[in-house]
């Protein structure tokens, strides 16, 4: 029983934690080379993106990772991205809603390498604002 209560407030503190890197700058590709994540641990990078700013990501893993983008509403974690067992991708996302957006790279029980790409693209802020 006290095993159980204790990983529940493991878990609850790791989805309230923050980005455990710096926030990442619009027009400054942010690129890691070979970064080990150690079995079952994850790896977040987080950005700042007003409504219609885009978030480019690119990955490569050695081994099958899981993948998501997300951001906190209230107690809530929302992924509008995710990829399971994903050796690697690419895409873009765009922002609906001005917040905090998160790329995290989850490892399964072998850990993983996994090197990335991040670049936030700022919306073009014209007279239609």
């Amino acid at each position: 029983m006290r095993a159980a209560r204790a990983g529940r407030i493991a878990f609850a503190a790791l989805a309230l934690a923050g980005c455990t890197t710096p926030p990442i700058a619009a027009g400054v590709a942010k690129t890691v080379d070979r970064l080990v994540i150690a079995p079952y641990a994850l790896h977040e990078a987080c950005v700042t993106m007003a409504r219609g700013d885009k978030l480019d990501w690119r990955y490569e893993s050695g081994a099958p990772i899981a993948f998501e983008v997300h951001y906190r509403e209230g107690g809530a974690v929302l992924a509008p991205v995710v990829r399971d067992a994903s050796s690697g991708d690419s895409g873009t996302f765009e922002a609906r809603e001005p917040r905090d957006y998160c790329a995290q790279w989850e490892a399964g029980a072998s850990g993983a390498i996994v090197s990335y790409r991040l670049l936030l693209r700022a919306a073009s802020r014209g007279a239609a604002e």
